[in-house]
């Protein structure tokens, strides 16, 4: 968690002394992304657009490790990192700007960053990427430095221990993990979280076999929450509502939910049979990247912390809607005091529908009692500013 972060435990009742030091584990590429908004249109070939606005930070599975990060969970990522200037922003941005722990994560020599360039225009985006697979970490000497890099300091990343285990044979013991799923891949680390006792969250891309095949999605087994889109959910299931699907998912998971866009999220439990339904909340949004890793969060949030399913959604809702309305995907997630911010200027404003508003009364007991000045560190026009 951020070191300027009001301290809000969402756990804090339910810690217990042989817990797992980690809440929420994730493994993934960081990109470096670069954000353009205030298009007008999408560019045009052979002519210069010119964006109203930028910003830039660390991207990819940084995204969701930062939301989670910002909620207060302690988030351990294992992730390659290039030694370049990308990496060592994006390094320090996660560690020393947001507390996440990155003591399995190892910097590869001569490998770049992946670098992501995303367009935001008319509600939506278009992306372009570059970036090439890192290799396989080798076990070194110590864990958590940047192996082979040298810092801004001028030396060199070492470790105290004398040898440490290398991910994915080794995941930490947590009381989650967050994994994407893919087509015809299965992760090794997924089963030994699972059977660790982690509760495994699971998310998914467009399959581009055009398959849309559950059985080939073998991690589903040891998933605990499947959280695809509309579009995917139903291509998975074969079914022309987004409902509908979400209620087949729950046969193949314990948790199935659904995000509609606009229309909010649907969830099924499918251990009671409980469904839940929450509409979206209305934002002038300025840049969508990154916001259904910051719903993932939330929701993985409200489920450690055992909040009923509507709650869940309510507040992943919320804070995804919360983190449109700034740059980037990883630093415009929302943390405590801003939706602290947010509940007591809504409770302001005229004409609230008050069935609306009690919908999310659950915040009084999470909350600080009066919003204070949160300086947040927000995506910027370069890859930061030396102090």
């Amino acid at each position: 968690m951020s070191t300027d972060t009001p301290g809000i435990d969402p756990l804090e009742a339910l810690r217990a002394p042989r817990d797992p030091a980690c809440d929420v584990f994730l493994t993934g590429p960081v990109f470096l992304d670069i954000i353009f908004t205030g298009l007008d249109s999408a560019p045009v070939r052979g002519t210069e657009s010119w964006a109203r606005g930028m910003g830039s930070s660390p991207g990819g599975v940084a995204n969701m490790a930062t939301a989670l990060a910002r909620l207060g969970l302690r988030t351990a990522l294992a992730a390659a990192f290039g030694d370049d200037h990308y990496g060592e922003y994006c390094w320090d941005a996660l560690e020393q700007g947001e507390g996440i722990d990155l003591s399995m994560s190892h910097t590869v020599p001569g490998w770049h960053s992946p670098v992501t360039v995303s367009m935001a225009y008319e509600g939506e985006r278009t992306m372009v990427s570059h970036g090439h697979e890192a290799p396989a970490p080798a076990p070194v000497a110590g864990t958590g430095s940047r192996a082979g890099a040298t810092g801004a300091s001028g030396t060199t990343g070492t470790s105290t221990e004398a040898t440490a285990p290398v991910f994915p044979q080794c995941p930490p013991r947590a009381r989650a993990a967050v994994a994407s799923l893919a087509p015809g891949r299965s992760e090794p680390w997924v089963a030994t979280a699972a059977r660790g006792g982690a509760l495994v969250f699971g998310d998914v891309g467009w399959d581009e076999t055009g398959r849309w095949d559950l059985d080939a999605l073998p991690d589903l087994a040891h998933c605990e929450a499947f959280l695809p889109n509309a579009e995917e959910a139903m291509r998975y299931t074969r079914t022309d509502c987004p409902r509908a699907a979400a209620h087949a998912l729950a046969e193949r998971v314990p948790l199935a939910v659904v995000t509609l866009g606009a229309e909010g999220a649907y969830a099924v439990d499918g251990r009671t049979g409980t469904a839940a339904a929450v509409p979206a909340i209305e934002v002038e949004a300025l840049d969508p990247t990154g916001a259904g890793d910051v719903f993932v969060a939330g929701f993985v949030t409200g489920t450690l912390a055992d909040w009923p399913l509507a709650d869940r959604l309510a507040f992943a809702g919320l804070t995804a809607a919360l983190s449109v309305q700034e740059f980037g995907g990883s630093l415009s997630a929302p943390g405590w005091a801003e939706i602290a911010a947010w509940w007591q200027l809504i409770r302001t404003c005229d004409r609230q529908d008050p069935a609306a508003l009690e919908r999310y009364a659950f915040l009084d007991d999470l909350l600080p009692t009066a919003a204070r000045a949160w300086p947040l560190r927000r995506a910027v026009p370069t890859i930061g500013f030396r102090q």
